[in-house]
């Protein structure tokens, strides 16, 4: 009995049409061929091509990339409503007037590469990472769907990004920075500095939500930027962001003058602490431009961010001594070397203790004596020697001063 082959082939007028079925549907060669034999050396090809699991979907890489990412789009009902209104500007003012029309199965690296170089020439190094990963991660979706063989964005060039971008601020900083504020919106300042709240969390933050008399407070929720630029309330942005906190006293003082001051009472639990002139929600684009970046220029701080408050409290609490993991919890995170690798940072007091820690270990000098001034000279001198309680001391070798260690060989 012969063999049966896979798929079937058809004549049509003077040419051989192969087509197969898999995945529950029948696909069509794209090409009809001019003998019989050709269809079916194709379908052959499509039979070890499926065996080895790397078939792709020939009907698939005919879609648009508009299509792709409208089905992109729809595959994580799960994605915060913010991140999908970030992405969606990504695509329509960066992407789509460059790469919408063509078929996915048409771009390559060369496309993307072209289409980075673009972007670096008006944008930011930081912008040009956001745009390309929102690229990446639509056409890895793709891939993952057997809609093409190979993402093509790989092997790009992205510009260089200053992993340096923050500003460091200090306590005397926030201090200045709170004198330039309206007084409405002062307490928000400490809120970042004191508590580490990030800028969403403080204007999301109800009524309801302080207990004063505890001293405690709880982030359950954030108001962000959802589509259309409409405000969206919703969940932090990890488990770990859901969390109850202790208050220092000052700050809970703070927050109850603020409260009096607006009449706000426990009664007005769904009520928000701060709100607009309007006594509407904040808007963070409005809010940065009128309150936080005038206050800032005015108390020196030009450049500085309302989340640099954030890593100035990762700061303090590891350097003053908290342990990383009630500085993780406090700050929200759902991994403490992100506490410790992205937000906490060595102020220039630590740096400087670190400097006489080593002074007194190497040389047995307090701070002061450590400015002790060494000679050298051309000239024949007698020897002096340092600090008798250190473990160098002074010798001359010709004219030149050295210091050699003296440790015990025991």
């Amino acid at each position: 009995m012969p063999r049966r082959h896979f798929g079937s082939v058809r004549q049509r007028g003077q040419r051989w049409e192969a087509s197969y079925w898999h995945n529950g549907r029948r696909h069509i060669a794209p090409t009809r061929f001019a003998r019989k034999g050709d269809a079916l050396a194709f379908l052959s090809e499509v039979e070890t091509v499926i065996r080895r699991g790397s078939w792709i979907d020939p009907s698939a890489g005919r879609a648009s990339v508009r299509e792709l990412a409208g089905a992109w789009f729809d595959s994580d009902p799960t994605k915060r409503e913010s991140t999908t209104a970030r992405e969606e500007l990504t695509l329509r003012l960066h992407i789509f007037p460059t790469l919408g029309h063509l078929r996915i199965e048409q771009v390559g690296p060369r496309d993307v590469q072209g289409l980075v170089n673009a972007w670096s020439r008006g944008q930011a190094p930081r912008t040009v990472k956001r745009n390309y990963e929102v690229l990446r991660a639509m056409f890895g979706y793709a891939v993952r769907n057997d809609w093409l063989g190979r993402n093509p964005c790989r092997n790009i060039k992205l510009p260089a990004v200053d992993g340096t971008r923050r500003y460091d601020l200090t306590p005397e900083d926030v201090v200045r920075i709170a004198g330039h504020m309206p007084p409405e919106y002062v307490p928000m300042i400490w809120l970042g500095a004191a508590l580490g709240l990030r800028w969403s969390e403080v204007a999301g933050l109800r009524v309801g939500r302080l207990d004063l008399a505890a001293g405690r407070i709880t982030v359950a929720e954030g108001l962000t930027r959802g589509i259309g630029g409409r405000n969206v309330f919703g969940p932090p942005k990890s488990r770990a962001g859901r969390r109850t906190m202790s208050v220092p006293h000052t700050i809970t003082d703070m927050l109850a003058a603020h409260l009096e001051q607006h009449g706000l009472t426990s009664d007005d639990a769904e009520i928000l602490v701060f709100t607009d002139e309007f006594g509407g929600p904040l808007r963070y684009s409005n809010w940065r431009r009128r309150i936080w970046l005038p206050s800032a220029k005015a108390g020196g701080c030009e450049g500085a961010g309302f989340h640099d408050l954030r890593r100035l409290n990762a700061t303090t609490l590891v350097v003053g001594g908290v342990d990383v993991k009630t500085a993780q919890v406090r700050l929200g995170h759902s991994d403490p070397r992100m506490t410790l690798s992205i937000y906490a940072s060595a102020p220039a007091t630590a740096d400087r203790a670190a400097a006489e820690t080593v002074d007194r270990r190497f040389f047995g000098t307090a701070p002061k004596k450590a400015q002790r001034r060494i000679q050298t000279s051309s000239s024949p001198k007698k020897p002096n020697a340092v600090s008798g309680n250190g473990p160098f001391t002074r010798s001359n070798a010709g004219d030149r001063a050295k210091i050699a260690p003296k440790f015990d060989d025991s």
